[in-house]
C-alpha cells in the first residue's frame, strides 16, 4: 500500500480544487445538504473564508480536514476528503456548529460533560 499523502497546506489545496473544479460530492453530502439548508453555492462562495478546525490525516479512505466557512450571513463546517494524488477534494459533510458543542468562535469543541 502506497503511503498516504497529505497537502502541504490543506486549505490552500481544497481551495485551489474548488477553483479549478476539482470537487467531488459523496452521496452522504448530498442526501444532507438539502435538508440542512446549505447549498452548493454556499461551499462554493465560501472558500476565501475557509480556516482548518481540525484535521483527521488518518482518515478511513483519505486524509480529511473540517474546515469553517462563512457565505453571506451563514457559518458552517464541511469535512473535506482530500486525494492529492488524484488532485481532487470531496465534500464529505457540511452542518452548521451546534453551540452545545463548540465554543462561540465555532472553531473550538466544547469540553464533553
Amino acid at each position: 500500500m502506497a503511503p498516504r499523502r497529505v497537502p502541504e497546506n490543506a486549505v490552500s489545496f481544497i481551495r485551489d480544487c474548488i477553483e479549478r473544479g476539482r470537487i467531488l460530492w459523496t452521496y452522504h453530502v448530498n442526501m444532507r445538504l438539502s435538508r440542512r439548508f446549505i447549498p452548493r453555492e454556499a461551499i462554493h462562495g465560501a472558500q476565501d473564508t475557509y480556516e482548518l478546525v481540525e484535521e483527521y490525516p488518518d482518515d478511513k479512505y483519505l486524509p480529511s480536514y473540517l474546515v469553517i466557512g462563512r457565505y453571506r450571513q451563514e457559518t458552517f463546517h464541511v469535512l473535506f476528503a482530500v486525494d492529492v494524488a488524484g488532485d481532487n477534494v470531496r465534500v464529505v459533510t457540511a452542518y452548521r456548529p451546534d453551540p452545545r458543542e463548540w465554543e462561540p468562535d465555532q472553531k473550538t469543541r466544547r469540553p464533553k460533560t
